[in-house]
C-alpha cells in the first residue's frame, strides 16, 4: 500500500516538513517554474520546499510559458520589475550591486526561477521566448553546493533551495530585500538530507540505495564522467 502523502510538501505524512517551516515575508515575489519531471519524479523536491518557506512565492508547472496567463500577467504588469535568475555574460550579478533600489523605483521585483535540471531549464527557456527576453540576474555563491545525496552536473551548480538562499542573501546585502530567517532554508536542506542518508544506511529499509554516499568534494563532475564513459576507443 502507498503511504498517505502531505499534499503541501509532497512527503509522506509521517515525515511531513510543514510543521517545522515558517513562511518568510519578502518584498520580492518568487515564481518557481517547475519542469513536469521535477514535479512528478524528483524525490527531494527542493523547489517545493523552498516555495513553502516563502510566503510571497508561487509554483507553476510546465515547459513553455508563453501562453501561461498568470506568468504573462506578471511579466506585463508595469508595477513589476520582472527578471530571470539565470547565469551568463549578460546577467547582472547582484552580489556586486549590479541592481539598485533606485532602478526598481516603485516597482516590485519579481524573480522567475527555473526548477529543473540544466538540460531541462534550457529546454524550458527555448520554449518560452518571453522568458528569454527578461533581464537576467545571478549571484556569486558563497559556497559550493551542499548536496550530498545528489551529484551536481558541474562545479557551481546549486539546488533550487540553495540558489534561493544565495539570492536572498545577495538581495539583503544590496538593500533590495530582507532575509528574516537566513538559517531556515539551509537548515531544512540539511535535515532533509540527513533523513535520506539515514535511510540509505539502513539495510532493512526498502527503496533506498545500498551503499554510502561519497564526499561531494571527492566526486568528479558528471560532465567529466560522461566524457570518460562515452569516450571512443582509438582508431
Amino acid at each position: 500500500m502507498s503511504r498517505e502523502t502531505c499534499y503541501r510538501c509532497f512527503w509522506p505524512k509521517t515525515l511531513c516538513w510543514c510543521p517545522s517551516i515558517q513562511p518568510m515575508a519578502t518584498r520580492t515575489k518568487f515564481v518557481f517554474l517547475m519542469h513536469p519531471k521535477e514535479f512528478k519524479q524528483e524525490k527531494a523536491a527542493t523547489g517545493r520546499l523552498t516555495h513553502l518557506c516563502l510566503s510571497e512565492s508561487v509554483i507553476y508547472m510546465g515547459i513553455g510559458f508563453d501562453e501561461h496567463e498568470a506568468v504573462q500577467s506578471l511579466i506585463a504588469d508595469p508595477k513589476n520589475f520582472a527578471v530571470l535568475l539565470y547565469p551568463g555574460p549578460d546577467a547582472r550579478n547582484l552580489s556586486n550591486g549590479a541592481l539598485t533600489a533606485g532602478e526598481l523605483g516603485d516597482r516590485r521585483l519579481v524573480v522567475f526561477l527555473l526548477d529543473s535540471t540544466w538540460n531541462g531549464a534550457r529546454k524550458m527557456l527555448n520554449a518560452s521566448p518571453s522568458l528569454k527576453r527578461l533581464p537576467r540576474i545571478m549571484f556569486t555563491a558563497a559556497a559550493p553546493s551542499r548536496y550530498v545525496i545528489k551529484q551536481q552536473p558541474q562545479e557551481g551548480c546549486l539546488s533550487t533551495l540553495e540558489a534561493t538562499h544565495e539570492l536572498l542573501t545577495a538581495l539583503a546585502t544590496s538593500g533590495l530585500d530582507a532575509y528574516p530567517l537566513p538559517e531556515q532554508l539551509l537548515g531544512l536542506f540539511q535535515r532533509m538530507q540527513d533523513f535520506q542518508l539515514k535511510c540509505a544506511a539502513d539495510p532493512n529499509r526498502q527503496g533506498y540505495r545500498r551503499r554510502a554516499y561519497s564526499v561531494p568534494s571527492e566526486r568528479r563532475p558528471l560532465s567529466e564522467r560522461k566524457r570518460t564513459l562515452f569516450r571512443l576507443p582509438p582508431s
